[in-house]
């Protein structure tokens, strides 16, 4: 017996793409989760508008923050345990997976070009996918996918790719970049009531054992 009970059990990071007027979800867990995340965030402050005393005290939303990570993929196991799809066509599927986040669906590209080509001058660009980055219970957040790096390290003798590393970069979308009828616009805002939520547990109310003294900084 293999699984020891007393272990805790492991939550898989993933990335999950939603084609919002098609129902499928397409999930992406990650084969191996990163050893480490890099986190950005840059606060929005109003801009200088010549009034003085206000300039930098106010905020005009939610930080813009940019995440980024490696993701490793490796179809050894699958391949020792004879599985077809790792035998025949390597981890081929998963970066497809991957990489289909950042394209247009093909049935959207051949409609514009008859659209297009009967005449009809505008054409509407497709709606990117609806991406979320799942990090833990506490961290779902819609993002776009800024940057997409594959390198390929090992490949079976029909070079289908059977060992890879991919590099991700993530910006998050808040509130501010959402529609209000947009599923993204209330995920993110229920992160970041989860946020707050972390950060009341994680802080203080107290400032007499910092200063050994009771004083009031502000008054």
């Amino acid at each position: 017996m293999t699984n020891f009970l007393g272990s805790p059990r492991l939550f898989k990071g993933a990335i999950v793409g939603f084609d919002l007027p098609n129902p499928i979800t397409k999930v992406i867990p990650f084969q191996y989760n990163p050893e480490t995340l890099t986190r950005s965030l840059e606060p929005q402050m109003q801009g200088n508008d010549q009034s003085g005393s206000t300039v930098g005290l106010r905020l005009n939303g939610a930080a813009a923050e940019s995440i980024s990570i490696e993701i490793e993929m490796d179809a050894t196991d699958q391949l020792e345990k004879g599985k077809d799809i790792a035998v025949n066509m390597g981890i081929y599927p998963q970066l497809s997976a991957l990489e289909m986040l950042v394209y247009p669906a093909s049935s959207m590209v051949i409609a514009n070009t008859i659209v297009l080509a009967v005449g009809t001058i505008e054409i509407i660009p497709p709606p990117p996918k609806l991406t979320l980055f799942i990090w833990g219970q506490r961290r779902i957040l819609p993002v776009n996918i800024t940057s997409f790096s594959i390198t390929e390290e090992a490949h079976d003798t029909n070079l289908n790719p059977i060992r890879a590393k991919v590099s991700l970069g993530m910006r998050v979308l808040t509130y501010s970049d959402l529609p209000i009828t947009h599923p993204g616009y209330h995920l993110y805002l229920a992160h970041q009531v989860v946020k707050e939520t972390m950060a009341t547990l994680g802080t203080g109310t107290s400032l007499n054992n910092l200063l050994g003294t009771n004083i009031k900084l502000l008054s």
